[in-house]
Parts: C-alpha cells; structure tokens; sequence
C-alpha cells in the first residue's frame, strides 16, 4: 500500500485541543505525539510542526481538500473571534485561552450515530462503543502496518437488531439507534436535506427521533453541518455560564435564550470556547 504525505504550511490551528476537546471519537496519539484519525473513508497520520501540518494518509484522493475541510482550515476564526468580542468582551479570555481551536466538520451519519450513544456517557465509553460498533460492521484499513476500521454506513448498519448492539455495550440508547436507522430506511429522515435547512427546521428535523434532543441535535449540527449558531448546552457549559455571567438562571432554555441574543450566528464556536478552557481548567 502506498502511504501519500502531505504538507499544509502556515496553518493556525492547535492541533491537539482540536482533536483532544471531545468533538471527536475516532483518533488515537501516537508515541511521536502525531494523531491517527479515522475519517469517514480513510486513515490519516496527522502531525503539527510549527505552523505545519504533515499528513499521511493511505487514500491520496483529494488528501489536501479534505483535510482543509476537516479541519475548518479555510474559515476566517480571527474574523469570528472578532464579531464574538464585538457582542461581549467576557470571552475575552476564553477566546485567548482557545487560540487555534477549530471546529471539525465530520461524517453526518456518523455524527448522529456517535452523538446518540454520547447521552448520559462520558468520553472514554463512547470512543470504546464507536470502536466496537466500527470493528463489528465497518470496512478494515491497513496504515502503517495497523489494523483500524472505518465508520459503518448506512447500508453497513441498516439490518442491525437490538441483539447486535447489546454485544457492543451501547446500553439503553441502542432503540434509539434502532430508531435512527428505521427512519432513514423509510425516508423519514434524509441527512442530505439539512444542508439546505435553516437550524431551527434542522433541530426540530433531528429531534423526530426518538432520544435525540436539541443537546444531541445541537451537536450534529455544530460537528457536522458548520451550524455555528447552535448551543448545545451541558454540565460544562452550565459550570461555565455561572462563572461567566452570574445573573443568567443556569438552566438550558434560558442559557440558549440568552447566547442566541449575545452571540447569534457564532454561537456555538463561542460555546467551545467555554467548553475548553472550563473542561481544561486547573
């Protein structure tokens, strides 16, 4: 197998809070501080030197595109960095502490999949039932002499029954999985569409199946449709919102009520950074 290596000079991205913040399931750090990321149809060996990105890959197809959309790399963040201070200078920090974060642009499918097994789960867990589910139903890739799996696709996973995702330790988000994949077969659900939708239709689209709430919508949509404007709130986000801004009542209507107002189109890159330096603070 031929291994194609790429360079992309002058990036501004932290490679490492990007891939580590827990908007992605599917990477493991290497002993040369490089990451391996499984993409919906490769396996890439990332690595940042300065402001270089050396990428391996065992697909040459489009290599360079893909990463730069990935990665969020041809998106202006100083630009939006500067319209979320614009609305409120309280980020001030959060923005400074979160240099170079980017938001991935990930598999729609494997987002919805990934981010149904997320509810009531914590980081470790998911990445392990990701794993096994992609072991189980999707295509083997040799890289570097490794074995890794490709996310299953629809059809890969279509005909699974609760009896297969109880091998996997899914545990009770397995019928809503179940669920996932009924609508789409029945065209209920066409994953395509959203791109063509404004987020309140998205959201509202998503949350027909059953177990997906505008927390896991949200999510879908930030990391798999670049909707920026959506605010997936969690325990960090809370903790964050009262250190923040103390007079805001630290429950989810009222904190989405209040980010659309202050960071309307950004809202959710403004999230991420609440995320990161809450979720990383000493």
């Amino acid at each position: 197998m031929v291994i194609k290596m790429i360079i992309i000079k002058n990036t501004d991205i932290n490679l490492n809070d990007t891939i580590t913040c827990g908007q992605c399931f599917r990477f493991y750090k290497m002993d040369d501080n490089s990451f391996t990321i499984v993409l919906s149809d490769r396996v890439i060996n990332i690595k940042q030197d300065d402001k270089n990105l050396i990428i391996e890959s065992n697909n040459e197809d489009n290599l360079e595109h893909i990463i730069n959309e990935y990665f969020d790399l041809n998106n202006d963040y100083n630009m939006i960095n500067n319209e979320i201070l614009k609305s409120d200078k309280t980020l001030k920090n959060n923005i400074k502490l979160s240099k170079g974060f980017k938001i991935l642009k990930q598999d729609p499918f494997e987002m919805l999949i990934s981010y149904i097994i997320s509810q009531n789960n914590n980081v470790k867990r998911i990445m392990k039932s990701v794993e096994l589910l992609s072991m189980k139903y999707g295509k083997k890739v040799i890289f570097k002499n490794n074995e890794y799996y490709l996310f299953p696709n629809f059809d890969e996973l279509k005909s699974i029954s609760l009896e297969d995702l109880k091998d996997i330790g899914i545990g009770f988000r397995d019928i809503y999985i179940i669920n996932a994949l009924k609508l789409i077969e029945d065209g209920t659900i066409n994953l395509d569409k959203i791109y063509t939708m404004n987020t309140e239709e998205a959201l509202n689209y998503l949350m027909l199946i059953k177990g997906v709430g505008p927390k896991v919508a949200s999510c879908i949509l930030l990391f798999a449709y670049k909707k920026y404007d959506v605010f997936p709130v969690d325990t960090w986000v809370i903790q964050a919102m009262k250190e923040l801004y103390p007079n805001i009542k630290p429950n989810q209507k009222e904190i989405i009520k209040f980010a659309k107002e202050k960071y309307g189109n950004y809202s959710g890159i403004a999230l991420q950074y609440m995320y990161h330096t809450m979720r990383n603070k000493k």
